[in-house]
């Protein structure tokens, strides 16, 4: 018994020094950030250290603020380089990136500082419905148009193409031909909420 609670405290610990920290990009109101951050509050591995926003009234900043995770906002031309953004990553040690609804693209200056670290979930099951421009309602109402019997979401990791890095993991709703986008859209993100914190954990886990 006692070999077994030293066994445990010595993987708690290890847990504790191999702690990881996340942060979390996103342009709009940020409902699944909140979902990630509250996912690992009481978390010994894994810590929301920062979100980022391209958008200045993006409400994720205010959910961040709420929750007491600091966030910053980067204008659309820092994006290009993407510089003053690795710099501040760098200051909070960031282990790896969520992609929460961010709608830019990820400069090359962070896909190389961060091989296979950073992560990104589409409403769709990719490869169909993806591609810029496909984000949010857009990509519902194709559904919809297409007549699909079925969507979901994809959760990948991300490269310099928009969609096209590889997946990590997948989860499939019905669409009934009676439905709407909307009808559609709350099915997707009920996976989204349920499934995205989990699997970043098991990324993480495995890193």
């Amino acid at each position: 018994m006692q070999s077994f609670a030293h066994f445990s405290l010595f993987c708690a610990l290890k847990r504790q020094l191999m702690k990881k920290n996340i942060a979390i990009f996103a342009s709009g109101s940020g409902t699944n950030a909140e979902n990630i951050i509250r996912h690992f509050e009481k978390s010994d591995f894994v810590r929301v250290a920062l979100v980022i926003s391209n958008k200045e009234g993006a409400y994720v900043l205010e959910r961040a603020h709420r929750l007491q995770v600091p966030s910053e906002v980067f204008p659309k031309e820092e994006w290009r380089s993407g510089e003053r953004i690795l710099a501040l990553l760098k200051e909070y040690e960031i282990d790896f990136i969520v992609l929460a609804g961010f709608l830019l693209r990820v400069p090359e200056v962070l896909l190389y500082a961060y091989p296979d670290k950073i992560i990104n979930i589409h409403p769709a099951l990719l490869p169909k419905f993806g591609g810029k421009g496909m984000y949010g309602d857009r990509v519902h109402e194709a559904v919809v148009a297409a007549g699909e019997y079925e969507s979901g979401i994809t959760i990948h990791y991300i490269n310099e193409h928009y969609d096209e890095g590889s997946t990590i993991f997948q989860a499939k709703c019905s669409v009934l031909p009676e439905d709407s986008a909307t009808d559609v859209a709350k099915k997707v993100h009920a996976l989204e909420y349920k499934y995205f914190p989990v699997i970043i954990e098991k990324v993480l886990d495995q890193k």
